[in-house]
């Protein structure tokens, strides 16, 4: 059921994604990786709804959002981007079909890591996050959200690629065939993957063709 929260702080995460701390509702329950419907609480706006993932952890006192914003395009993203604390945003009831099965990969491109956001720092703060690996394509350095923060999370093994420049200490080209053969030496594991549908369809196919079981591979439907 749509609820009115507002947005306690903003802060930027890279060049062009945001961090939204805002109220959390009495009773309002997720799971790490589940998302809900957004729209902004102004004339016009209201009724322009688009899916974005918690990324904080259920137990927090507050709700966190990680986007990516696409100024220009006069956008709900472009909107979201021009929120200061005190603003208002609408948000439903949580939904999602990433969440935490066991352990394995996680991949990722761009802003479709912000499902494994929360899932991973939960593991974090479980200490159950060894022989999981996060494999995390960007078109460029600048573009890693929370880079940081996933080097610096205890048993998690980070693999960065880029696709547009080529830098030293990280891969360089697309997550192809080669790639995850390079990278992931068992595919009979869990899979996580986010992104760009193109990219999911292109590394579900890829992964099946490697060996790993298609009932095991775990991705937003």
């Amino acid at each position: 059921m749509p609820t009115t929260v507002s947005i306690l702080e903003t802060q930027d995460v890279t060049h062009n994604v945001k961090r939204l701390r805002v109220e959390k509702p009495d009773g309002f329950t997720f799971q790490p990786g589940q998302a809900t419907e957004v729209s902004v609480d102004k004339d016009g706006w209201r009724e322009e709804k688009r899916p974005f993932t918690f990324t904080a952890l259920p137990d927090w006192d507050d709700l966190e959002f990680t986007i990516k914003i696409y100024p220009g395009h006069d956008g709900v993203t472009d909107q979201i981007g021009k929120l200061q604390a005190g603003d208002r945003l609408i948000l439903d009831d949580a939904w999602g079909t990433i969440t935490y099965k066991g352990p394995g990969v996680f991949i990722a491109g761009g802003a479709g890591v912000t499902p494994f956001i929360a899932i991973l720092r939960d593991l974090e703060k479980k200490g159950a996050l060894d022989g999981h690996t996060l494999i995390f394509s960007n078109q460029r350095e600048r573009d890693i959200i929370l880079r940081s923060e996933f080097e610096s999370m205890r048993g998690l093994a980070c693999v960065f690629t880029t696709t547009k420049e080529d830098v030293e200490g990280l891969e360089h080209g697309k997550v192809d065939r080669a790639f995850l053969a390079k990278h992931v030496k068992d595919f009979d594991q869990r899979f996580y993957v986010c992104g760009p549908d193109a990219m999911v369809d292109d590394i579900k196919a890829q992964l099946e063709e490697l060996g790993a079981d298609a009932d095991g591979l775990v991705f937003e439907q």
